[in-house]
């Protein structure tokens, strides 16, 4: 039931609300918003359906019946019916079709009126060749509007195959069931995704699915409309795509719907119907009379890539071999796609801009290569897959001959004759491209004769023109001769080389021309070479000549490029013999030499078949055996600056010595250095390998044999022109000719060795050939192969040179005329009379006329030699009168190759006779030439080399190398040095000069350094024994001297020009994330794993704090404990040093400077002049002398009571400081800036812990706790113990000492008040009240709440500096007998009761012993005697099982027990021992630190004997009496626990022992992290973000930029970076597996710690691969984090705004 009626009329039902929502508007089609309104209203309509499909089977075969079935779209569409509603429905339907330019076949009269009327009958009707029917109209509401704005509809010319078929296909649409009508409309409407999803889901059905596709079908041409209009057409094209990839992926339907529907037609009417709508006319060659059209690539078709979808679908369907067989043998759709092609031949021209920059760089190209690769080269080599075997020879010569009619009809639609148009290029020649692939296919796999498929010579010579004049556009662009053109030139010339573009556009032309050159005459080819490259009037003999085309500036690159092209096209193999593997391997070399390369970069380089389904995909068996055979892996490294390396592949040490291919690394690189990195990577390999120490040539390397097809080609390498060139360059290279390089040298020898190598028949020694008897003398050369010509003496040559020339001057014997003409190519024209004399047939006209018309522009011949100006041939590039007076001279030469070749090797070697023939010594050597001697070394081996092939080949050569040997050579340049030599002699005297020069600098520069390193070591050896009474001092007092690296200048730091050091403040919290337990923080990877934060030093500390503020007074709690555990200032320094003045110009200067900082000059950041480290601040050096360090540490004799007694006076002296605050110094004042930098450096919740706002005691206390934070970070440095010992891990670069001088200089601003001064609690005995009077005020601290190590610091700071070393030890004592006090109450407390009655008991034994103050045992017993008095051991309750085990309380466990409670305090003060005094700290072993430290500091007697197990009591010095102190700290305890006996006894046990801090441990496998963080939500938003990110320190999991956990403008990771690290942040990025770092207000990309299997990051994931975490990276990454060195390390930082 519900199938017959319901479902029919549901659909119907959204068919008319489709209909009656859509409105045609006048122009631009129906608004957006208007579309979306309707489509919101039918969402739960196509929803149910959507959910009907779900359903299963049986309700989509239901619902195919509904949507397929014919009559009941009649009855209920056809608005027939009484239905007033139905009928107004159907009439829009029809204005909606008609709207389209598509119409009713009912309608067939309306629509023969309605069509002329609309515009398209201005057009005229065109018939062309090759094409059957007539023109096929284009559909014009489309178009009219745009081209009648861009005045293009007059240019158009639109060929079509065949009119009716193609109107049927473009215009007429029948709608015969509601399948079809929905999808029209859901094309209308442009691909809503809703439907789109609807009608996917159906097919599964099989029915559904044909019926589907080929409705499909059937609407393509409308979905090519629709999508042009459409302003979406990004999102339509994906939704278009995501429809046909699923209908024609499948070869079945594929072929069914091909042969019933025409498929293939319609594909590529549309494609040319839709490429039509942009043609404009070609430019090419012949302007005005051009009838050739291409796309325009500045129209948004092009630009936007709009015709993708199409362009795809049509590479899809290739891809099955039934239907692209049915494509080869259709020769209609050939010749129309043939037609499409041809759209493209010669677009995007450029013209080489003469005069002035061009004004506006169009940036087209990118539009015209994405066209050419995708629209013509995809589809090629789609079509090339199915042309593999012998079988389909016949596919190859249809495209074939349909490809070169397509050529022809170019050739005539551009008015081509023979001459290329000067000064413009195309990059794009598809047709050239499709023949070029087709023929190499035929040869090398379908055993086709090449002959048959190439066309006659004159075809071919017009085929060679248009991609050689590429590869000399692309010598020019390289030369800066289109530099007026703009970058977007080069940019071309780089694509068309590129890795995904080479193999499409510049292999096929190479190839073209390699079957040019085997086909056509060799001199013509050769000739026709030079004169495109505009170097054929360089190849004179003369020492000056004229060119009329080229500027001299370009002559040299130019000559480079035409020797270059010629060797590339003569040894490039790629297409005329390699196999696949070879080819492969030969990439993969050329890529691997120029650089080392990652996995991924190798994939992207190595040019694979642009078509997806060809066969060769990377990463297949063969890529990775290859690449397994040519590289090694090198794994990711560090490199010292701390610069991250990925993965990478180098070339074996093999692959250097045989395989090093430089012609091939020429061809594929984009940028030219690439070539040069690897000439010196080759010269870098030869030298550590130890087989050519100098600087080495290109190697020659081997090439695999030719096919048979083109052996025409080596012809080249034996025709005169080519013997002329050489033996010219050579005399030219010989006699010094400015404008040629090595390279040119080298080019020269590679031919000839090319041209040994390759010689055709064994040529006879009797050498009687060629033309009749003795006609040698007539011509250049007596016949054409280079082994016999290499031996021939050129006696005099007439050269043409402008009048000015030195040769003018010579008296040339008249005998000598009628010896060799002009310079270069005057054998040309003998050589065609030659020809015919002797009787060989004509070469035909073209060639004829060409040559003698080269030869014309050239040089005379002998006939016309009396006349000077050039003839009317040349006035092509230049004005007639313009040229030059041109005069003939005879040269005497008197020279053959071989001679000038040993001559060469002289010059070379710079020795007179250096070559010696080797085969005199060992004969051998002639039969074997593979010589490995010879294999690689500079240009002397290569002529040596090249000597050694010629002797081999040749007796002749051989007899004659050895008689030019005999004859002691002349010196080669004539006698008088020519000003060239006298140049290059002045040049190498000059170089050597420069080199002196540089030496000297550098050494003096060196010396510089190594006085300024140890002037640097000076500032850090510590300055700080200055006496307090410089009365005292010896005469010996030398003052610290500093350099500044600013001005230069050296002296000491004073009062009125204080020198500071460079240092970087910044706040840190990484001391606060010191756990106290081994196993390290995992980072959560499930819902149950959660980071609680309340076991960190920093929680522990906060807590403490709060505690003691609870119940005392706080200006006494302030001065108990330290901060800067979380937002510490920790200042470390590059040692560098320089005048504050100086300072503060440099700064002006950095504010003044335009240029982009990655720092802020603002905010007081600036980068250290010498050594570029960033920093932030100054701080000042305290002007004081060296004075040898052992006039204040000669131990004194003094009791320790007197020291006390003096300690005690000079902390009570305020301002006792030679710096008296009043007197403003600019010493002083520099003294406060830099103390107000180092509070801005943290923010204020980390400084201010006072419950009184503002209090003094808040400043006392930050300013003590930056000098621990200082302290504890570089202990964690050293590994968290001293026994490595040594100075400092900084080297001489800790800042400590200066940063002591400025906090001591401020701490005594606040005195203490006597009575509160805790010296006096250690040291004397006060009569003991009971504070129970005074409820109302807060009593003191109890001493044994105090933290040692803040004391020392609070003790030290107060003295008057610099301190002397018997102050620093009377200190120390004292505060020792504090801390074992603690020590032994906090063992007391964690024991259990019976312990401590046992203990009691066993120490009050011993009590009356000598030394009872120095056992431990007593005075445990005493302690817990005295405590026992209070409540504080009674409120026990269940906790005793929390406590240690009772038996594990043995001595020598609690003696390690009190050594592990004192040794942080002993650490800390050898650390400050160390910088205060430069005494080395000693390294020992773990065990025996407490020892070795408390003899460093004096704690122990040095009498004492380390036999018996060592105590740590015996460094107990009393300054009272043990019992009576102890009994007075412990009084204060008691009065306390009275009423808070808990809070008493957890303030007791304090936690000592941190580990290192670390950040979290990561899961080995990145999917882990991945799957459960990037659909995680936020816990501050509740939403997933769409940019998570996770803190690598805490754990936190926070939105990257997201602007919901905004607050007051800073985004979540910025405001967490201030919480969480006091500035600093690490952040996983958990979508691109990348490290950012924020460092206060900058930010940089760190890198990622997860690599994959070949050691690579995927940033951003882009290549899906596993990845894995990397150990050390990581490891990197938390040692950068501990030791602040993100900002030194990482050089790309940049502001993030608050915005991340």
């Amino acid at each position: 039931m519900m199938s017959e009626f319901v479902l029919p009329r549901f659909i119907f039902c959204l068919i008319q609300y489709l209909r009656e929502g859509y409105n045609e508007p006048a122009a631009d089609g129906p608004s957006e918003k208007d579309l979306n309104k309707v489509l919101q209203l039918l969402e739960p309509q196509i929803s149910f359906l959507e959910d009907l499909t779900k359903m299963g089977g049986a309700m989509r075969s239901v619902l195919t019946q509904v949507l397929t079935n014919q009559q009941n779209y009649k009855d209920l569409t056809s608005g027939l019916g009484e239905n007033a509603c139905a009928k107004k429905s159907h009439e829009k339907y029809l204005i909606a079709l008609k709207s389209s330019g598509l119409t009713y076949p009912e309608d067939k009269l309306v629509y023969g009126v309605q069509e002329p009327s609309a515009g398209t009958s201005s057009l005229a009707v065109q018939g062309f060749v090759g094409a059957t029917g007539t023109l096929g109209q284009v559909d014009s509401s489309d178009e009219d509007d745009q081209d009648g704005s861009q005045g293009l509809g007059k240019r158009k010319r639109v060929k079509l195959s065949s009119g009716t078929k193609d109107q049927s296909i473009m215009d007429v649409l029948k709608h015969k069931s509601f399948l079809e009508e929905l999808l029209f409309w859901t094309i209308k409407y442009e691909f809503p995704q809703k439907m789109v999803t609807f009608l996917l889901n159906m097919l599964p059905d099989q029915e559904y699915k044909v019926a589907f596709t080929k409705t499909f079908v059937q609407h393509y041409a409308f979905i090519m409309k629709t999508l042009k209009k459409s302003h979406e057409s990004d999102t339509m094209s994906n939704r278009i795509v995501h429809i046909s990839v699923q209908l024609f992926s499948n070869e079945e339907l594929a072929r069914q719907v091909t042969e019933e529907c025409q498929l293939l037609d319609i594909m590529v009417t549309v494609l040319l119907y839709m490429m039509e709508s942009c043609l404009i006319k070609s430019e090419l060659q012949d302007e005005e009379n051009s009838l050739h059209v291409v796309v325009n690539c500045g129209e948004a078709l092009l630009k936007n890539n709009t015709y993708w979808p199409l362009v795809s679908d049509f590479i899809n369907i290739l891809s099955h071999q039934s239907v692209a067989k049915r494509f080869l043998e259709d020769h209609g759709l050939l010749v129309t796609w043939m037609n499409f092609v041809s759209f493209f031949q010669g677009m995007n021209l450029n013209k080489r801009e003469l005069n002035e920059h061009v004004e506006f760089e169009s940036q087209t190209y990118y539009a015209a290569f994405a066209a050419e690769l995708e629209a013509c080269a995809q589809p090629m080599w789609g079509l090339l897959s199915h042309c593999k075997v012998r079988e389909t020879q016949e596919y190859t010569r249809n495209v074939v001959r349909y490809c070169l009619e397509a050529l022809q009809d170019w050739f005539d639609a551009i008015n081509f004759v023979d001459e290329p148009a000067p000064n413009q290029v195309t990059f794009h020649l598809p047709l050239h491209r499709y023949y070029a692939m087709f023929l190499s296919k035929a040869v090398k796999c379908q055993e086709l004769d090449l002959d048959s498929v190439l066309p006659d010579q004159e075809m071919l010579m017009k085929l060679m023109i248009h991609p050689l004049q590429i590869q000399a556009s692309l010598a020019e662009i390289h030369s800066n001769m289109w530099v007026r053109n703009g970058l977007q030139i080069k940019g071309q010339a780089m694509t068309y080389v590129q890795s995904h573009f080479c193999n499409s556009m510049i292999d096929p032309d190479i190839y073209l021309l390699q079957v040019c050159a085997s086909r056509l005459d060799p001199d013509y080819f050769i000739s026709s070479v030079f004169e495109r490259f505009k170097v054929v009037d360089l190849l004179t003999m003369a020492s000056q000549h004229q060119n009329t085309v080229l500027d001299a500036e370009h002559e040299r690159s130019m000559l480079e490029g035409a020797l270059t092209f010629l060797v590339i096209l003569l040894s490039l193999r790629l297409h005329l013999g390699m196999s696949d593997d070879e080819i492969l391997r030969a990439e993969m070399v050329a890529q691997l030499c120029m650089n080392d390369r990652t996995h991924s970069s190798l994939l992207d380089l190595i040019p694979e078949n642009p078509n997806p389904k060809s066969g060769i995909i990377p990463g297949s068996y063969s890529f990775e055996s290859v690449l397994s055979a040519v590289a090694d892996f090198k794994a990711p490294v560090f490199e010292p600056g701390g610069s991250m390396q990925q993965g990478m592949y180098t070339p074996k040490a093999e692959v250097w010595d045989q395989e090093f291919d430089p012609v091939m690394v020429i061809l594929r690189t984009v940028y030219r250095r690439d070539v040069q990195s690897a000439m010196d990577r080759y010269t870098a390999f030869l030298k550590q390998s130890g087989k050519f120490p100098g600087n080495p040539w290109p190697p020659y390397k081997k090439r695999t044999s030719l096919h048979p097809s083109y052996k025409g080609l080596m012809r080249l390498l034996h025709c005169k022109t080519l013997h002329i060139v050489l033996f010219t360059l050579l005399y030219k290279i010989l006699m010094d000719h400015q404008n040629l390089s090595e390279h040119v040298l080298c080019m020269v020898l590679y031919l000839i060795e090319l041209g040994l190598e390759n010689y055709a028949d064994e040529e006879s020694d009797e050498e009687a050939s060629v033309g009749g008897p003795e006609r040698c003398h007539d011509s250049w050369f007596p016949g054409s192969n280079l082994v016999s010509n290499m031996r021939h003496f050129i006696n005099y040559v007439r050269v043409r040179v402008p009048e000015t020339a030195p040769e003018v001057k010579r008296d040339s014997p008249a005998s000598t005329s009628s010896d060799n003409l002009g310079s270069l190519h005057n054998s040309r024209r003998p050589k065609v009379l030659q020809r015919e004399n002797s009787g060989t047939a004509q070469v035909f006209s073209l060639v004829a006329e060409r040559r003698k018309k080269f030869q014309e522009i050239i040089n005379r011949s002998s006939s016309e030699a009396n006349q000077v100006v050039r003839p009317k041939t040349s006035n092509k590039w230049s004005a007639p009168g313009s040229a030059p007076q041109l005069t003939t001279a005879i040269l005497e030469i008197k020279e053959s190759i071989l001679s000038l070749l040993i001559k060469l090797h002289h010059k070379l070697s710079g020795k007179q006779n250096s070559y010696y023939p080797p085969w005199l010594d060992d004969i051998e050597i002639l039969i074997q030439p593979e010589i490995p001697k010879y294999s690689h070394g500079d240009g002397i081996t290569a002529v040596e080399r090249i000597l050694l092939k010629a002797a081999s080949q040749s007796r002749m050569n051989k007899r004659i190398i050895e008689e030019i040997c005999r004859k002691v050579t002349p010196p080669v340049p004539p006698k008088k040095v020519t000003t060239a030599e006298k140049k290059t002699l002045d040049k190498e005297e000059r170089r050597q000069k420069a080199r002196e020069r540089q030496q000297k600098l550098l050494a003096e520069f060196a010396s510089r350094q190594k006085s300024f390193m140890e002037t640097a070591m000076d500032v850090d050896s510590p300055e700080n024994d200055i006496p307090m009474d410089i009365t005292t001092a010896e005469p010996q007092v030398s003052e610290a001297v500093y350099d500044c690296v600013i001005c230069g200048q050296s002296g000491p730091s004073s009062e009125d020009r204080p020198t500071g050091l460079v240092v970087l403040l910044q706040a840190s919290s990484v001391l606060g994330q010191c756990r106290d337990n081994v196993e390290p923080k995992k980072l959560p990877i499930t819902e149950e794993e959660q980071i609680y934060p309340w076991d960190t030093c920093a929680a522990v500390h906060d807590v403490r704090l709060s505690l003691l503020q609870r119940y005392f007074k706080d200006s006494s709690c302030l001065l108990a404990v330290s901060i800067g555990w979380e937002g510490g200032v920790y200042v470390q320094t590059c040692g560098h040093t320089l005048h504050i003045d100086c300072h503060k110009s440099y700064m002006e200067s950095l504010r003044n400077d335009q240029v982009l900082q990655g720092f802020s000059v603002d905010k007081g950041e600036f980068t250290c002049p010498l050594c570029r480290q960033f920093a932030n601040s100054v701080l000042p050096c305290y002007p004081g002398s060296n004075v040898e360090n052992n006039l204040w540490q000669r131990p004194s004799n003094k009791s320790i009571q007197d020291l006390i007694k003096e300690v005690e006076e000079l902390q009570g002296r305020p301002g006792a400081f030679p710096v008296s605050i009043s007197s403003e110094t600019n010493l002083s004042k520099e003294m406060e800036s830099v103390m107000k930098d180092i509070k801005n450096t943290t923010q204020k919740k980390y400084r201010d812990y006072s419950k009184t706002p503002g209090s003094p005691d808040n400043d006392f206390l930050f300013m003590y706790s930056v000098a621990r934070t200082n302290l504890e970070l570089e202990l964690i440095h050293r590994g968290g113990n001293l026994c490595s010992g040594g100075a400092s891990t900084a080297g001489k670069r800790s800042c400590l000492n200066q940063l002591f001088h400025v906090l001591a200089l401020h701490m005594r601003l606040y005195s203490i008040d006597s009575e509160y001064n805790p010296w006096r609690k250690l040291t004397q005995l006060e009569e003991m009240n009971p504070q129970l009077g005074n409820e109302e005020q807060q009593p003191e601290v109890p001493i044994l709440y105090h933290d040692v190590t803040s004391l020392l610091l609070i003790q030290i700071l107060m003295m008057p500096q610099p301190l002397r070393k018997d102050h620093f030890t009377c200190i120390v004592k004292v505060l020792f007998t504090l801390l074992y006090t603690q020590a032994l109450v906090a063992l007391s407390v964690k024991c259990s009761e019976e312990d401590r009655s046992a203990w009691k008991h066993e120490g009050a034994l011993k009590k009356n012993t000598c030394d009872a103050e120095k056992s431990y045992e007593v005075l445990l017993s005493f302690v817990i005697s005295e405590l026992s008095k209070g409540k504080l051991y009674h409120e026990e309750g269940t906790q005793e099982c929390a406590m240690v085990n009772p038996t594990a309380w043995s001595p020598e466990f609690m003696e390690k027990y009190l050594q592990d409670f004192c040794l942080p305090f002993l650490r800390i003060t050898s650390l400050l021992q160390h910088h205060l005094f430069g005494e080395d700290l000693p390294s020992c072993q773990e065990e025996e630190e407490f020892s070795v430290l408390a003899s460093c500091l004096g704690l122990l007697p040095t009498f004492y004997q380390t036999e018996h197990p060592f105590i740590s009591a015996s460094c107990l010095d009393w300054p009272v009496p043990a019992f009576d102190i102890i009994t007075q700290w412990c009084f204060e305890i008691k009065s306390f626990t009275e009423r808070h006996a808990e809070q008493g006894k957890a303030l007791l046990i304090q936690e000592s022992k941190w580990k290192l801090p670390h950040l979290l441990q990561l899961p080995e496998n990145y999917n882990t992290i991945f799957q459960y963080y990037h659909r995680k939500t936020c816990s501050v938003c509740t939403k997933v973000p769409k940019d998570p990110a996770v803190c690598l320190v805490c754990g936190t999991f926070v939105c990257l930029k997201g602007s919901c956990c905004k607050q007051q403008s800073y985004c979540e990771c910025v405001l967490h970076s201030q919480n969480c690290g006091a500035g600093t942040g690490i952040f996983l990025l958990i979508n691109a597996s990348v490290i950012i770092i924020i460092r206060g207000h900058r930010f940089c990309l760190w890198g990622s710690v997860y690599l994959d299997a070949h050691g690579e990051e995927d940033r951003d994931l882009r290549r899906g691969k596993p990845l894995y975490i990397c150990k050390e990276r990581y490891k990197v990454l938390e040692q950068q984090w501990i030791s602040h060195t993100f900002d030194h390390i990482n050089k790309r930082w940049g502001p993030h705004y608050n915005a991340l």
